[in-house]
């Protein structure tokens, strides 16, 4: 929604929440666990990739209403608590001047509630390496660049990489799609980042699931070889 993706794992044993979008992604998560005739109560835990934002946006609501934790690495908690206080390479005005495909995304995200997202207080206990004992089966890879902190999670059961804001398949800054990294607008070490690339390889993902963007089904490898011909925006 709103060119922002968080993702809901369902197994036998509970319910796990990859990001939490922005405040109006509210609904589309409710009907999501509808289907699966669940309810935001059921949630075991919000996972965050980084702590932007557009990935906290519905952690308030899921914690003060649901009592649902959230996770990060340690880098990122005081990003958590306060989304706008992020570090970037580039100033983020003359982006939409220069790209003018990128305004209606970041409309879309604004009234989505990009404007007022409420910070969390994450647990700081996403440790790369060292899996998660939460629904998924999953395994942090630190990937820091984008944030000092940021983390993808890998599915080796499925072969699928949540790659977070760490690779994208849309750049909401330039409106530019294909794996990529995200522009200095919002990255705080653009080199850090493409670096960040070879711990995404070492999980020879077949399937990625971005934060923002459609997925890439073409494996890791072929995803961060394109991401690495684009360079930093």
């Amino acid at each position: 929604m709103a060119a922002v993706n968080c993702y809901l794992i369902a197994d036998p044993d509970g319910m796990t929440l990859i990001d939490a979008g922005l405040p109006r992604t509210w609904r589309g998560l409710t009907t999501a666990l509808s289907r699966l005739r669940a309810t935001p109560d059921d949630l075991s835990a919000v996972l965050l990739t980084h702590g932007h934002f557009d990935h906290v946006g519905m952690c308030d609501r899921l914690s003060w209403e649901h009592q649902v934790r959230s996770h990060v690495h340690k880098n990122d908690r005081e990003l958590a608590r306060h989304p706008y206080r992020y570090a970037h390479e580039n100033l983020r005005v003359g982006y939409p001047f220069r790209n003018p495909g990128a305004v209606p995304i970041l409309a879309r995200m604004a009234a989505a509630g990009a404007l007022w997202v409420k910070g969390v207080t994450a647990r700081p206990d996403v440790t790369p390496g060292v899996p998660l004992d939460l629904p998924g089966g999953l395994t942090p890879v630190f990937t820091p660049g984008h944030t000092h902190g940021h983390c993808a999670y890998y599915m080796p059961s499925r072969g699928i990489l949540f790659s977070g804001d760490a690779l994208v398949t849309l750049d909401p800054y330039t409106a530019q799609t294909g794996p990529r990294i995200v522009a200095g607008a919002a990255t705080a070490d653009s080199a850090a980042a493409l670096t960040a690339l070879d711990e995404l390889d070492n999980t020879e993902a077949a399937l990625i699931l971005p934060g923002h963007g459609q997925p890439y089904i073409d494996g890791i490898r072929s995803a961060t070889h394109a991401a690495r011909a684009v360079g930093p925006a």
